[in-house]
């Protein structure tokens, strides 16, 4: 069975037990999170919330806050000397394990 949620403005396809690197979510390691915002369930039969599905979730343990790689964005205008300018970025992200998919209601009913 998997799932698609939607976390942080991104869509993620799941299976229990996939680790995931998601936008910092506010969740100290060990914890554990709720996606409720739940897209598609597939398996057997395929269920597509109109937007969600009521009900359905995908539980997942935090295991730890990292950052991504350093982007680094160099900006250079061409005809004006000595404008140049280097920025670095480092997003934050939160590591989780998807430890089970609940299925809601219309899920449920798809599937008898």
């Amino acid at each position: 069975m998997f799932a698609v949620l939607k976390t942080g403005g991104k869509q993620y396809r799941v299976r229990e037990g996939d680790i995931l690197r998601v936008e910092k979510l506010d969740a100290a390691p060990g914890a554990s999170v709720r996606f409720e915002e739940v897209l598609v369930i597939g398996g057997a039969s395929t269920v597509v919330g109109a937007p969600t599905i009521a009900g359905a979730a995908v539980e997942a343990e935090v295991l730890d806050q990292v950052k991504a790689d350093k982007v680094i964005t160099f900006v250079k205008r061409r005809r004006k000397h000595s404008s140049q300018r280097t920025r670095g970025h480092r997003q934050k992200l939160t590591l989780v394990k998807v430890t089970g998919i609940v299925a809601g209601h219309a899920a449920a009913a798809a599937a008898e």
